[in-house]
């Protein structure tokens, strides 16, 4: 089984920072793309910042200059710094891993997703 499990979440007033980290586990043969998304209430969900394995990254532009994302492929963790929080950032965040891996029987290649953790900013 493969296992994606976030952590880090928390409450933070404005212009705070959070670290989150996210680690997938299992029979792992490769990681490609990385990537944080955020889901608010009643909103679809939508992509923060995306690393690939060779260390390309992308982010939104509303995260830019704010957050910085970092993985470490010897542990196959993401890691998503977070810093100036704003109100507007407050939602679940969600990661997720592009992989090849084996179930027991077959090569996969799957998007996995995490469990989510919930980020709240406010005074």
């Amino acid at each position: 089984q493969v296992q994606v499990v976030e952590s880090g979440g928390g409450l933070v007033q404005p212009g705070g920072s959070l670290r989150l980290s996210c680690t997938t586990s299992g029979r792992i043969l490769s990681i490609n793309v990385m990537g944080w998304y955020l889901q608010a209430p009643g909103k679809q969900r939508e992509l923060v910042a995306s690393i690939t394995s060779g260390g390309s990254t992308e982010y939104a532009d509303s995260v830019k200059g704010r957050f910085t994302i970092s993985r470490d492929n010897a542990k196959n963790t993401v890691y998503l710094q977070m810093n100036n929080l704003r109100p507007e950032d407050t939602a679940v965040y969600y990661c997720n891993t592009g992989l090849k891996y084996y179930d027991g029987l077959y090569l996969r290649t799957r998007a996995l997703w995490g469990q989510g953790t919930q980020v709240t900013v406010s005074s």
